[in-house]
């Protein structure tokens, strides 16, 4: 088995919470979000090297909430960038081989079976992302309050951690920046590398609403 490593970038500002405290860090069922995401990974593997992706203003309020809360795994802080990618990067400047897993930091819930199912397929695909299928009917707008129908049987909704070997992930990182690279897989499909799907969770939630934080609530007691 390859080293592995876990990127969790956690730059949000929480706007579409309607709170000042960043998405983050709001306590779900009385431990911060962000402790949870961390937490998920080191169950997974408790020697997965855990690489912090914080924008500067945030790193001295984390460091007292891991006092407040006696949290103790492991990590190393990285500097956060101007957008997500530029946090990617700069997390990936850290990181030497192996097989190395992209994380939102407010998607606390992935299953050590999922994490293991996605680095597992990573060894053998180099490019993997976790995905569930689409529950809901789709329609696609086509010029102004005109749509139409999408058959979403051929629908997947992308969750992280997305997974690769570090030395294609880095690679395909070298590229400038664009508007089209809204995940790692699409950074990595830019350089002409096959994604391949595996199997997601329905309550790998990513936490950016208050409906979301009382969802956490019901999966952190099981209901």
């Amino acid at each position: 088995m390859s080293n592995r490593s876990v990127i969790i970038v956690a730059g949000g500002k929480g706007l579409r919470m309607g709170s000042d405290l960043p998405k983050q860090f709001i306590p779900v069922s009385g431990k911060p979000v962000l402790m949870r995401t961390i937490e998920a990974f080191h169950s997974y593997d408790s020697n997965i090297d855990i690489i912090l992706v914080l924008p500067y203003s945030h790193q001295v309020y984390w460091k007292e909430l891991c006092a407040n809360y006696h949290f103790g795994i492991p990590h190393t802080i990285a500097m956060g960038g101007e957008t997500r990618f530029h946090s990617v990067k700069n997390g990936l400047g850290l990181i030497n081989g192996g097989i190395v897993a992209i994380q939102d930091g407010v998607r606390p819930f992935a299953s050590k079976e999922m994490i293991e199912r996605c680095f597992d397929a990573a060894e053998r695909y180099h490019a993997v992302i976790p995905v569930i299928d689409s529950t809901d009917s789709l329609r696609e707008m086509t010029d102004g309050t005109k749509s139409r129908i999408i058959d979403r049987s051929k629908i997947r909704l992308v969750q992280t951690p997305q997974v690769f070997h570090t030395d294609i992930l880095k690679k395909a990182y070298e590229t400038e920046f664009k508007d089209t690279f809204t995940d790692d897989a699409s950074v990595v499909e830019a350089m002409g590398i096959d994604v391949h799907l595996v199997k997601g969770e329905v309550t790998n939630i990513k936490i950016t609403t208050p409906l979301d934080l009382k969802i956490g609530e019901l999966i952190v007691r099981g209901e």
